[in-house]
């Protein structure tokens, strides 16, 4: 967070932008206490990061202008391009449906999409392939802070992770990656081993009531139009910033 009083907070733009949450199947001895369960895939933001540095987050990014101008189909293009660059996850198809696996030459061109020599939609349609925006079901929807020096609008995407395809973090805007069962990682949270942003939490919160991927995308599909939901700062007496306040939590009308 960032000191609001240092500059003039309503001159902060407002950038779109879109996060990818890659849900798998674990079972077995693979999941705690044995029970079927699912994982999701998180990064950790390099410590170098002007915003979120060091914390556990989802693959996303900003919408870019190459995007396209549909904002619907800009932000989920988006979040692939993003997936791709972050977590090495390339969310493709060929004409039959197949997703792209792991051996797949298109995977040799992370490097030049993430510098922007290669344009992922020319990328796939180089290979035969159409980016999978069909299978991604919009499930919630952010604003950054009014008071923060970067802010965006940010919408969370679901999808089933394609079987057969690694993958790892970029080492570059990420320093580290991990598959993990959505209510471990908010027990981690709350001890302090994983830090997070609460988006972060609260869409843990919703994927960690279900236990298997056909389960949470079922429950996606039939959620309505996720409401924005935008954060305040919370100050205390002196107009320092001590925390979040989120739509219901007690003071949040009067910040």
């Amino acid at each position: 967070m960032t000191d609001s009083r240092a500059y003039d907070p309503t001159t902060v733009p407002v950038r779109p932008a879109a996060t990818v949450m890659l849900v798998r199947d674990v079972s077995g001895v693979a999941a705690v206490g044995g029970e079927p369960t699912i994982e999701v895939f998180m990064l950790r933001r390099t410590l170098g990061a002007v915003f979120g540095s060091g914390m556990y987050v989802f693959p996303g990014g900003r919408v870019e202008t190459s995007d396209g101008v549909d904002v619907e189909q800009a932000h989920r293009l988006a979040a692939i391009r993003e997936c791709f660059e972050e977590a090495g996850v390339l969310l493709a198809r060929d004409a039959s449906g197949t997703p792209v696996t792991d051996g797949h030459p298109v995977l040799a061109a992370r490097a030049g999409v993430y510098d922007g020599s290669v344009d992922i939609l020319e990328l796939c349609d180089e290979h035969g392939l159409h980016p999978d925006l069909d299978h991604m079901v919009w499930v919630s929807h952010w604003i950054t802070p009014v008071g923060e020096q970067r802010r965006f609008d940010t919408r969370f995407y679901l999808v089933p992770a394609p079987r057969g395809q690694s993958s790892s973090h970029d080492d570059n805007e990420t320093i580290a990656s991990l598959w993990v069962e959505p209510a471990d990682a908010l027990r981690r949270q709350a001890a302090g081993e994983l830090t997070m942003m609460p988006p972060t939490v609260t869409n843990l919160r919703f994927l960690a009531e279900h236990a298997s991927v056909d389960a949470v995308m079922g429950a996606a599909r039939l959620m309505p139009p996720p409401e924005c939901v935008l954060p305040k700062l919370r100050t205390d007496a002196d107009g320092k910033l001590v925390g979040i306040l989120l739509p219901g939590d007690p003071g949040y009308a009067d910040a």
